[in-house]
């Protein structure tokens, strides 16, 4: 489906997302069942999350403590009191036929984030962060449908989530992606979530409509499911946004619907209707006191939280002089920022060190298919080893050598330098003497270059970078030659 620019500017998309967000608890918010993931089947259950008569769930002090440190990063006012309700529908991965979540009473409301596209910064308002557990979750197998045979784990049964709701202040899927990348990324310095996508740690469902650029009144909007990327979930937005302002221009109207992204013909499909909204008889849950947060416990994990990624970023720019970019790049990861912080720390220059961070030591880890965190290469070596460069012990080339020895063997820069005689040869009397018997050798050469071939000079660089495997100074080598040539 495709309209035209013209039309495309005439609409404006209307876009709201609710994150879920599994909490990196040992245990699950209301029993001491194991949250660890990948296990066998059923494997971490009890009589609290299967749901069994007379079993009473107890909270998990913890996880209240997670989610308010995630609330409090978010700028959200974290309420006195909060209460748990049961909400209400039947599945088969909810073996109780309700799911204790949070209604009317959350955590905490009001809060937002501050995104940036492009050189626009743009405040995103969220509406609230409660808590809620996690359904099992049902596994198929089998083709046609005459064999299959559908099962279901209980181990995610209880885990313990918070859900994140935006307000509808999102505009464009780019800035959908930017909200959802820095969220991501804020729950990661806060150690609250691995936000997994791919094991369901993390879940974006989104709310779209469009209207009339200019209206104020919201469009009918439709749900969409299955973003299991963020790639995806700016294609399904992108898809979803353009087949609304197709079916409006036709003189169609948009029917309110769960929609879910088919990533492999890069489109949305309707689920179910929503045209009736679906009654999940809420009501209070009645084997659970409310949720009282006294000011003592809100301000242990107001002062529990790290500096957060915009502000260590801010930071960056102003003490080490680095650009914003390299800033960006280097605090969307808080293992990364750590690391560069370190190496400066040790004594390397910080321009220098964000510029090998960034490109050869992640191109060599990459290339050793290494994670970042798992990395053996101590932020001391890193930086004796830019010190090495610095002073011009060591050339570019060899430091990129000896880089990824040191990734290799897990061994420091001094060792490895001495081990292989790396050492830059930077003696100009031991230059020119290999530069001359080059250059006698290699009269045909050397008859160019004095008639005027100066392009010559950068072959004889090269005979000497080789006779020296690599170890010369080329600067040193290339005033050597001029010298001795003419």
């Amino acid at each position: 489906m495709s309209v035209s620019t013209e039309v495309n500017t005439k609409y404006e998309a209307v876009i709201g997302l609710e994150v879920h967000l599994q909490l990196l608890t040992k245990s699950k918010i209301f029993c001491s069942c194991s949250t660890h993931f990948g296990d066998p089947p059923n494997s971490h259950v009890c009589p609290v999350c299967l749901g069994l008569p007379g079993a009473l769930p107890v909270l998990n002090r913890d996880v209240v403590t997670m989610a308010m440190k995630a609330a409090l990063a978010l700028n959200c006012g974290i309420n006195p009191r909060s209460r748990f309700a049961r909400k209400n529908y039947f599945y088969p991965d909810l073996p109780k036929g309700y799911q204790i979540s949070q209604y009317d009473e959350p955590l905490a409301e009001h809060g937002w984030l501050e995104i940036e596209v492009g050189d626009e910064r743009k405040r995103i308002g969220i509406t609230r962060v409660h808590l809620e557990e996690d359904a099992g979750k049902s596994l198929h197998e089998g083709f046609p449908d005459s064999d299959r045979k559908s099962y279901i784990d209980l181990n995610r049964s209880g885990v313990p989530l918070i859900e994140i709701v935006s307000e509808p202040d999102l505009r464009t899927p780019a800035e959908a992606y930017a909200y959802v990348t820095l969220l991501k990324t804020i729950m990661l310095y806060l150690g609250v979530s691995n936000c997994n996508m791919e094991e369901g740690s993390l879940r974006c469902d989104a709310n779209v409509s469009v209207r009339v650029a200019g209206a104020t009144e919201f469009g009918t909007k439709t749900e969409v499911k299955n973003l299991n990327s963020f790639r995806f979930l700016e294609r399904a937005l992108a898809y979803e946004i353009e087949r609304q302002i197709g079916v409006l221009e036709e003189g169609g109207t948009i029917s309110q619907e769960t929609r879910l992204w088919d990533s492999h013909e890069q489109r949305t499909y309707m689920m179910r209707s929503k045209e009736f909204a679906h009654d999940y008889r809420y009501f209070p849950e009645p084997d659970l006191l409310p949720l009282e947060i006294t000011e003592r416990w809100k301000e242990e994990a107001r002062r529990s939280l790290p500096e957060l990624p915009q502000s260590r970023e801010a930071r960056f720019t102003e003490a080490y002089g680095l650009p914003k970019q390299d800033a960006a790049l280097l605090t969307a990861s808080k293992t990364t920022a750590d690391f560069f912080e370190e190496v400066a720390k040790a004594g390397a220059e910080a321009k220098q060190a964000a510029n090998w961070i960034l490109n050869e030591y992640a191109f060599l880890l990459q290339e050793a298919k290494v994670e970042f965190a798992d990395s053996p290469v101590k932020a001391a070596d890193f930086a004796k080893l830019l010190t090495l460069l610095g002073a011009k012990t060591l050339s570019g080339t060899m430091a990129k050598e000896v880089l990824h020895e040191m990734i290799v063997s897990r061994k420091g820069p001094d060792e490895i330098v001495a081990a292989k005689g790396l050492q830059q040869i930077n003696n100009t009397d031991k230059i020119a003497e290999i530069a001359r018997d080059i250059i006698a050798k290699n009269p045909k050469q050397t008859d160019q270059y004095r008639q005027g071939k100066t392009a010559t000079l950068g072959w004889f660089v090269g005979q000497v970078m080789k006779a020296t495997r690599g170890q010369a100074n080329p600067q040193v080598v290339q005033e050597v030659l001029k010298k001795e040539l003419s």
